[in-house]
């Protein structure tokens, strides 16, 4: 988990990646984008937060937390 920083936020493609970037980002989680946003739905994944009105991110904290349930089978 050295990619991801402590502290600040993370895009959808920082976490799921994107393979069309130069170069390309790898995801931190392996997931589509569907299963991703149906994950938040059913309260599975972390919540988002509005930066802005048409920016979306997610807390690094809330994602080293999912990356460690993930790593540990409790998701």
């Amino acid at each position: 988990m050295s990619e991801i920083p402590r502290t600040g936020f993370l895009r959808l493609k920082q976490i799921l990646g994107d393979p069309y970037a130069k170069p390309p980002v790898p995801p931190i989680i392996p997931i589509g984008k569907s299963t991703w946003w149906d994950g938040i739905k059913k309260g599975r994944f972390p919540e988002p937060v509005k930066l802005t009105a048409r920016t979306t991110a997610w807390r690094a904290e809330d994602i080293h937390a999912l990356v460690l349930r993930l790593a540990i089978g409790r998701l």
